[in-house]
């Protein structure tokens, strides 16, 4: 049992070394474009319906809207098919397209796209996608997706009715499969002025960025709005701002220290602890009881001539065990590094070290935000 706990217990003391290790390094000046971005310089996220022909028998097979998607790939030709008529379509299959389309995209350039299959279909390996309209949010078309796709998945059935499945066959990309054909408009070169969103809300790293921006400029353009947005006063144009954002971008600014966060996930038993937690004066102990019982019972035989019967006598026996483990007292301030000693020390289990941390918040020792996932 000893061997098993202390193989359990080998990852979690493995996470939290290497948290310590890092928390004793000084934390380094970011540039401000790893911080967070300009609003307004954003992909946006185009969607498409279209047919993917040329399967192997492996496509939707007259699926109602897969038939409706051909039929409308066919009208576009001048082809009509007769009223009543649903063709078998086991080599197409009724698709969703997918697309980012990047910050300042423009007219003609291409994209990547995502094909994944809505309905029954098995497997779009060695299919094309038909020419596919791809929209923005607001109903418009940004983009034209058309291509055959590169799938990774394999999947195989048998006659009896057997499967095998490698990945997923019923999605795969096409690289360079959209062209752009309208460019969304940012708006940073008509706003009043620039905002730069951070991406992790903090009002002293908002502080020491307007800061930064300020001393680079020698003015007061840049004002900490929140703990997520700082206004920059700029010229209005795109040449001068582009100009503007570029230096913003590159300027370093050291990030304030993050906050004391323990974070436990349930279900796979990780334990994350940053190097900002502290531990107030407070003593744990951790112990362990176990209660065995033992079950022994024994047949009885009458003696002879006594007319009586044979009958099982139960036996039970009850052993209480506790192992005794030393008391940790943590002093003031204790340190990552002294949470991880005192927890080996203790031979806590992931599950018993969330109980731990629990109680140590409770009691008013730990301030810190404790995290479950």
């Amino acid at each position: 049992m000893t061997r098993i706990f202390t193989a359990f217990l080998l990852p979690i003391m493995t996470v939290l070394a290497i948290a310590a290790s890092l928390s004793a390094t000084p934390a380094h000046a970011e540039r401000i474009k790893d911080l967070g971005n300009f609003q307004g310089v954003r992909p946006n996220q185009l969607t498409g319906y279209g047919i993917v022909v040329g399967l192997a028998g492996t496509g939707d097979d007259s699926l109602d809207y897969s038939t409706q998607g051909m039929k409308g790939v066919i009208s576009r030709f001048g082809l009509t098919l007769p009223t009543g008529v649903n063709p078998a379509l086991k080599n197409a299959a009724a698709v969703m397209v997918t697309a980012d389309l990047p910050a300042f995209a423009k007219p003609g350039q291409r994209l990547d796209v995502t094909v994944s299959a809505l309905g029954k279909a098995k497997s779009l390996r060695g299919g094309t996608l038909v020419l596919t309209p791809l929209r923005g949010a607001d109903g418009q078309i940004y983009g034209m997706a058309q291509g055959n796709l590169a799938v990774g998945g394999l999947g195989v059935s048998g006659s009896d009715g057997s499967q095998v499945s490698v990945n997923i066959p019923s999605a795969g990309r096409i690289p360079g499969g959209a062209t752009v054909e309208r460019a969304v408009a940012t708006g940073f070169d008509t706003a009043p002025q620039l905002s730069f969103n951070l991406a992790e809300a903090d009002l002293t790293t908002a502080l020491r960025v307007a800061d930064a921006i300020n001393i680079a400029f020698g003015d007061s353009r840049a004002r900490a709005m929140d703990a997520v947005t700082i206004a920059i006063d700029a010229e209005p144009g795109a040449e001068q701002r582009i100009m503007m954002m570029g230096m913003i971008e590159n300027i370093e600014v050291k990030p304030a220290d993050a906050p004391a966060k323990v974070i436990v996930n349930a279900r796979t038993g990780t334990v994350v602890i940053n190097g900002a937690v502290r531990i107030a004066p407070a003593a744990i102990a951790h112990g362990k009881l176990t209660v065995s019982v033992q079950e022994a019972p024994r047949i009885v035989q009458p003696a002879p001539f006594s007319k009586g019967e044979t009958a099982l006598e139960p036996s039970s026996s009850i052993n209480v065990t506790e192992e005794k483990k030393p008391v940790i007292n943590f002093k003031g301030g204790a340190s990552l590094a002294d949470i991880v000693k005192a927890v080996n020390a203790i031979g806590a289990s992931p599950a018993d070290m969330v109980a731990i941390l629990e109680a140590l918040k409770q009691a008013g020792a730990m301030k810190a935000e404790l995290v479950i996932l």
